[in-house]
């Protein structure tokens, strides 16, 4: 007893009071400037007056010392917001979009304190009101600062809300309005100056009696603003402004200089913009003319030059021909431009048929119109009119591409609506092509061009005009082939869905789908071609076929042998029954929650199990007692009466097990006795231990009860009238674990502890207990103690490895021992294989969750194998029904049936796994950014390649095998030049992201990647691009050879459903071979099966849950006749088996 030293008790600071934590200080209100003067008689005399918002507050240094403001600058800040009266008064702000200039601006009025409590309820109003990719998540100041919290907002000021952190594009800017003196019917001006980027256009327009401001865009855009003088159209391009015969372009250097330059006071009458960037003179004396391509009106010399301009009563919105004495009428048109991903988007606009600029670069410019990035084509519909009712019959139109400005002239002279997009056509095709445009998408031709009709006639309000022309054999099996993005992808023959299965109405009418994930809304759009949403529940539910592995890695006593020969173990939260001859398993499935204990009956037919509390009421911790045999469960004890789990279970032995304890895993690790077959409560107490590991009956005495744990070992003596009296044998400050306890056959007490020492008590003649004898079994700890039914005891060690035989009729001699090999792990559980016979035979659960057989005479054998970390990686054979798993514990074994073909231990822990499409090659991920390859036919190693310092958490092959895609969790994407067999990996490239990626999938032609972040972004990529794709409304028709996505419009069922509480995250997805089937495992570890497409929230399941944690991964296999799912702290592996409803 020397070796135990006394220690200090330990301070427990679960009550102790924390201090208060520092609210921060608003920042100071900056004082109200004032109000401009009226002017002077002697300013008004000046022809043109600009009028510009009051320039902002001087630095402090700049003020005078003595002054009001510069006794304000040196006041303290205030300690508390309640210090600040103008914290609570209501503000009005302003948000814009971040990086767009045509967005009008949200304003807000809001009282901080009542309407918005925090900067996240903020946030998360702008969400719903401003339409953003990755809900609102950022806010920006016009200089892009970051604003954290609601006091930084002012009162009148505007801001810039993103979803990302970057400030794109400015949002600020300065309007000037120049006015005509002594003439109160002439119409002012308003000049829009960007302040925030370098080279941008300013955009002129008036309409009316008052003027209008239009924005701003990038200096590569151009704007096509329509502003009226009266009812004279005048389009203006403003790429620099000439004023008293000087030019100013626009940077933002000439902006500021024009805005403040007093030129602008001079009496200059001529306010001259020029629409072209060459250099030219002043325009002529007229109130409307035409230079260099571009109609202009007001730039006479005369005083009433804008005055004239506004009496014309001719519109060149009315006329295709220009005013009088401009030209000839093919200089210019006004047509009507669609976006062909958006047909919301469209935009009437002047366009000069005689500019110098390339055609090419003008559709770019008019994508730039329309919110478009690399618009390439305009198209429009040629033919004979027909009725809706000849258009849903037809089948196919005739789609034509515009290829110059003069074909805009003469061919097309009475067309008035194109069509912008991104597809390319081959030259062959052209000039007139039976292509699926303008509506980009893998549907059929026929159905493309009959929906782009639709949309002309229904959203655009003009009529196309189609003809109908017979289609030959050759062109239907034809794909066309296209080199821009995105790649028009076209579903098999056998794979289209007919019109007898849905309506194409049905089709165009479908909305996005948005979803809020993380308090984020998140918007997905429907593809034109797609099955039919059906919400009914799938005619398939999961059957547990097989549990591998075997809890050890973090249980204590959890091994047993039924009377049948059958083990009796635990995984999560199913007692597994496995039978080594017939190679069969049992499941009882009665916990909602992983099991934390388990005993069986001193019958051995019964069995008692605890589970721990999880969410909600049908996962509250409590004990279930059922049959072995029928697994029909016999009773429950102890609902809403654990706090947190039960960490002990134990039969009474003298009884016949007609009394059951357990024990709380909650803080006060109340011990409470039940008589079960009737319910009843006989009797609790607190024991007030941290760590209670065990607990068990006297077995010679129903109402003496022991508990052990860290420094713990109590005798309690339960009285009639249900109290206990506690008798303390280690008492604190003992630093001794006790880990096993076993009885002799006369009632003396065995223990085991974390020290490696086995202990005897006894008692004396006063009743009390002694030690009667201690010794050193094992180094270190000892896990399980097992006494034999001759007086034999079998003790295992946790970290020497060594299983031991004492002797306990001749003083505990030791009789043999043996060591198990370091890949099987410590000994967790020893159980006899026939209990009551002498044979030696043992059963081990070890520490690395395997269970062995053998004996102290001969080798121990491995008979279930398990991965004894978490286990992420998993993978599914291309056509055969075989899987592999990958896990931290640097294991990666093939499976088939109900055991591991191969066991290949590599250096790194491994996060992720692929399988090459010809089935020969495995490549996995590790957490330190290493790709090793197997060869998986025989597990040997093939391969390891350095790829990055970070985690890699996806990865798979694309449909032909030739290059592999990896996401990593620094957000970017490595691609790799693969060989046939799978063997040779050469780096490709890689693409920059920004967030952690966690599921990767690839397109049916290889072009693209969809990947999911881990806060639940679905973004694009464009692998010969090597860009990311930013628009998802173009990739929305994209077919995916997989669909591992956790998020998307054919799965954001899953999202929002309305048959269960969102309280939980989609942690995994996975799609059926067949398209049909779609598997999904959340956070609480439920598994559901949906039909696919799921793209509704009244979306029904079939469910099963079977894990406390999260599920980490659920695959089909290639037949889809059985899936596989990981998941929970135990490294649970399962195998289903889908069954008819």
């Amino acid at each position: 007893m020397s070796r135990r030293q006394p220690a200090k008790p330990r301070l427990h600071s679960r009550n102790r009071p924390q201090a208060p934590e520092p609210v921060s200080a608003p920042e100071p209100t900056p004082a109200p400037e004032p109000e401009p003067q009226a002017p002077s008689d002697d300013e008004k005399e000046s022809e043109w007056r600009p009028s510009r918002p009051p320039s902002p507050p001087q630095r402090n240094e700049d003020i005078s010392e003595g002054s009001e403001a510069t006794v304000r600058a040196v006041r303290p800040e205030p300690t508390s917001r309640y210090a600040n009266l103008n914290y609570w008064k209501a503000r009005r702000v302003t948000f814009y979009r971040n990086g767009d200039p045509f967005h009008p601006g949200v304003e807000f009025r809001f009282k901080p304190g009542r309407d918005l409590v925090s900067m996240d309820a903020l946030l998360d109003r702008l969400s719903e009101r401003l339409e953003l990719p990755r809900g609102a998540r950022f806010i920006f100041g016009m200089d892009g600062d970051r604003k954290y919290r609601l006091e930084e907002l002012e009162d009148g000021a505007s801001y810039v809300v993103s979803s990302y952190k970057t400030f794109k594009g400015p949002s600020r800017s300065e309007r000037i309005t120049f006015s005509k003196a002594g003439n109160a019917s002439a119409i002012p001006l308003v000049l829009q100056m960007s302040m925030g980027v370098d080279e941008h256009l300013g955009v002129l327009a008036a309409r009316g009696r008052g003027a209008r401001l239009l924005g701003c865009v990038d200096w590569r855009a151009t704007l096509s603003a329509l502003s009226t003088f009266s009812r004279f159209a005048v389009v203006t391009f403003v790429t620099r402004v000439t004023f008293d015969g000087k030019v100013w372009r626009p940077s933002r250097r000439r902006w500021l200089q024009l805005a403040e330059d007093s030129m602008l006071d001079s009496d200059e009458e001529s306010f001259t913009v020029i629409s072209l960037p060459v250099y030219t003179p002043d325009p002529p004396a007229a109130s409307y003319g035409k230079k260099n391509g571009m109609w202009y009106g007001g730039t006479g010399t005369g005083t009433s030059g804008w005055a004239r301009a506004s009496v014309r009563k001719q519109s060149v919105a009315e006329s295709d021909a220009p005013p009088p004495g401009g030209g000839k009428p093919s200089s210019g048109r006004v047509i009507r431009i669609i976006n062909n991903m958006d047909h919301s988007i469209q935009c009437r606009v002047l366009l000069n048929l005689r500019t110098t600029q390339p055609f090419e670069e003008v559709l770019e410019d008019l994508g730039q119109v329309l919110k478009m990035s690399g618009a390439k084509r305009m198209y429009t519909i040629t033919g004979q009119e027909i009725s809706d009712k000849d258009l849903l019959e037809a089948e196919t139109v005739i789609v034509s591409q515009v290829r110059s400005f003069s074909q805009l002239r003469n061919e097309f002279a009475d067309v008035e609506t194109f069509y912008l997009g991104s597809v390319v056509v081959p030259p062959a095709l052209s000039p007139i092509v039976t292509a699926p445009l303008p509506i980009e998408s893998p549907i059929r031709r026929q159905v493309t061009v009959l929906a782009l009709h639709m949309l002309t006639n229904h959203e655009s309000r003009s009529r196309a005009t189609v003809a109908s022309l017979p289609i030959s054999e050759d062109s239907r099996g034809r794909r066309a082939r296209s080199k821009s993005r995105p790649r028009v992808l076209y579903a098999p023959e056998g794979e289209i869905i007919r019109n007898s299965d849905y309506t194409l109405l049905e089709v165009l009418k479908e909305e996005p789908m948005r979803v809020t994930i993380r308090g984020l809304r998140r918007t997905f759009y429907p593809p034109i071609h797609h099955a039919p949403i059906d919400n009914s529940p799938p005619d398939k539910k999961m059957q547990l076929d097989w549990v591998y592995g075997y809890r050890g890695a973090d249980s204590r006593r959890n091994l047993w042998v039924l009377p049948t020969g059958e083990l009796l173990y635990y995984v999560a939260a199913i007692a597994v029954m496995y039978d080594r001859d017939e190679d069969s398993q049992r499941h009882y499935t009665g916990h909602t929650e992983d099991i934390q204990c388990m005993e069986l009956h001193p019958s051995r037919e019964l069995v008692a199990s605890g589970q721990r509390a999880g969410r909600g009421r049908r996962a509250q911790a409590h004990v279930r007692i059922w049959s072995a045999d029928s697994l029909q469960t016999l009773h429950v004890c102890g609902m809403a009466e654990f706090e947190a789990g039960v960490s002990a279970v134990a039969f009474s032995q003298l009884n016949g097990g007609s009394y059951v304890l357990a024990v709380d895993a909650g803080r006060e690790s109340i011990l409470s006795v039940w008589q079960w077959q009737w319910g009843h409560l006989l009797g609790k107490v607190a024991t007030l231990q941290e760590e209670l590991t065990g607990a068990a009956f006297h077995p010679l005495d129903d109402n003496l009860l022991i508990t052990h744990g860290k420094g713990h070992l109590a005798f309690w003596n339960r009285r009639k009238d249900g109290f206990f009296e506690r008798t303390d044998i280690i008492k604190p400050p003992s630093r001794t674990n006790v880990t096993a306890l076993q009885f002799e056959q006369d009632g003396d007490v065995v223990t085991a502890d974390s020290d490696g020492f086995i202990t005897v008590y006894s008692v004396d003649s006063d009743g009390a207990y002694f030690v009667r004898m201690e010794f050193e079994a094992h180094i270190k700890g000892i896990s399980s103690l097992v006494m034999l039914s001759e007086g034999t005891l079998i003790s295992g060690g946790e970290k020497d490895r060594k299983i031991a035989a004492w002797d306990s009729l001749q003083n505990y001699k030791r009789i043999t021992e043996t060591k198990l090999p370091e890949t099987a792990g410590g000994v967790r559980s020893i159980y006899p294989q026939r209990p009551g016979r002498n044979d030696g035979n043992l059963y081990i659960g070890t520490t690395k969750n395997n269970i062995l057989e053998g004996s102290l005479q001969r080798r121990f054998n491995q008979i279930i194998f398990g991965h004894h970390k978490l286990l992420m990686g998993m993978a599914v054979h291309p056509d055969d029904e075989m899987f592999a798993t990958a896990g931290n514990d640097k294991n990666i074994a093939l499976w088939k049936g109900h055991k591991p073909i191969f066991v290949t231990q590599v250096g790194y822990e491994c996060v992720s796994l692929a399988w090459h499409p010809s089935g020969g090659a495995l490549a996995a991920g590790s957490t330190e950014g290493h790709l090793v390859v197997l060869n998986a036919d025989a597990g040997s190693h093939v391969a390891t390649l350095r790829v990055c310092g970070s985690p890699l958490n996806c990865l798979q092959y694309n449909t032909a095998g030739d290059t592999l895609a990896i996401g990593s969790q620094n957000g970017s994407i490595y691609l790799f030049r693969v060989s046939r067999d799978g063997f040779s990996y050469k780096k490709l490239n890689k693409i920059r992201g920004a967030q952690p990626l966690v599921q990767l999938d690839w397109s049916m032609d290889g072009n693209y990647l969809q990947t999911v972040t881990a806060d639940y972004d679905l973004s694009f990529w464009d692998i010969k691009a090597l860009s990311p794709e930013k628009s998802p409304i173009a990739m929305k028709d994209v077919k995916w050879s997989t669909y591992n996505a956790t998020v998307g419009f054919l799965v954001s069922g899953m999202w929002n459903n309305r048959f269960y509480p969102m309280t939980s995250l989609i942690t995994t997805a996975s799609r059926s071979s067949a398209h049909d089937l779609l598997i999904s495992g959340d956070s609480d570890g439920y598994l559901r099966i949906f039909r696919y497409p799921c793209a509704s929230p009244k979306a029904e399941y079939n469910e099963v849950k079977v894990y406390s944690g999260a599920v980490h991964n659920a695959r089909f296999l290639f037949n889809d006749r059985c899936l596989i799912s990981t998941g929970g702290s135990d490294a649970a592996l399962m195998l289903w088996e889908l069954v008819d409803e």
